[in-house]
């Protein structure tokens, strides 16, 4: 899977930020990884919960020089095209969210609704957020109480090294497609929080499932944005195999050598591709389940 070189990138829709920054407290919705289950864990069922929420600190960041203070990389310079999109690991992030989200944005303008930019925040290490302090071993989430996602962009080798996956461009697309479908749901009041739950059947694992179906969607519908070449059978493959990945019964498997359903909170291997799978052959939010 290649973005098409000449596609016009918005690098103002991505931000790389150094170790800081402060916010309240609230709850994180990941896409899936080890870290990302225990944050959501800590949050969910420690107190401190805080959903949905308003743009918060967005409109200053729609349209600045995006930069990291740190390393001085300034996204707005080197990611303008797909072909940078095919050359380099921050700017294919880059691609991925615009390509997501103008998909969602028409989605939703053709069903009279307005879609709201979400902005991902690219770190390295840590930072805060207005869900708590964000470190690598976090993997990715979406922050309702300030509607950002945060994405260490480590974990996409994490996918491979401490979860199996087998990799590929995709498979990165379907994790960040994933977070914003979090943002889809919470734009859509579909994102209580407070009913999570856990196990096979609660409304955590309904949420993560939608999400992965909303990832599917826009998979199907990627090229028609104007980003991407034509998909792949095998590019579909990454991303089914990616979602297996992160699959809890897979984690569990592999961190502790044994299966307990009753704590899951985003869905077994299975689920999580048949979720994709449904949104990619559906390509319709309408195919894919209800969060409720």
């Amino acid at each position: 899977m290649t973005f098409r070189p000449g596609a016009r990138l918005d690098p103002s829709q991505v931000q790389r930020v150094g170790r800081g920054g402060v916010g309240a407290r609230g709850i994180a919705l990941g896409g899936g990884g080890l870290g990302t289950i225990v944050i959501l864990a800590i949050l969910l069922f420690g107190g401190g919960l805080m959903g949905g929420g308003d743009s918060g600190s967005l409109g200053g960041l729609i349209g600045q020089s995006l930069g990291d203070p740190e390393s001085g990389t300034d996204l707005s310079q080197t990611c303008t095209t797909g072909a940078d999109a095919n050359a380099r690991e921050d700017c294919r992030v880059v691609g991925f969210v615009d390509s997501v989200q103008a998909y969602w944005s028409g989605e939703f303008a053709a069903s009279g609704r307005e879609y709201s930019m979400s902005v991902t925040r690219l770190f390295e290490g840590s930072t805060d957020t207005a869900c708590g302090t964000a470190t690598s071993s976090t993997g990715p989430f979406y922050c309702p109480a300030d509607q950002v996602v945060y994405l260490d962009v480590s974990f996409f080798d994490d996918l491979q090294t401490r979860f199996g996956a087998q990799g590929g461009p995709l498979a990165e697309g379907y994790v960040i497609a994933h977070e914003y479908g979090h943002h889809v749901q919470d734009l859509l009041g579909e994102l209580d929080v407070r009913s999570g739950g856990t196990g096979p059947d609660s409304a955590a694992v309904r949420t993560e499932l939608q999400a992965d179906c909303y990832a599917g969607v826009w998979a199907a519908n990627a090229v028609d944005t104007g980003y991407l070449e034509p998909l792949a059978q095998s590019d579909v493959a990454d991303a089914l195999d990616a979602a297996a990945a992160v699959g809890d019964d897979r984690i569990q498997q592999e961190t502790t050598g044994s299966v307990d359903a009753d704590s899951w909170t985003h869905g077994s291997a299975q689920e999580r591709q048949d979720a994709f799978a449904a949104g990619y052959r559906g390509g319709d939010p309408e195919s894919c389940p209800s969060a409720g």
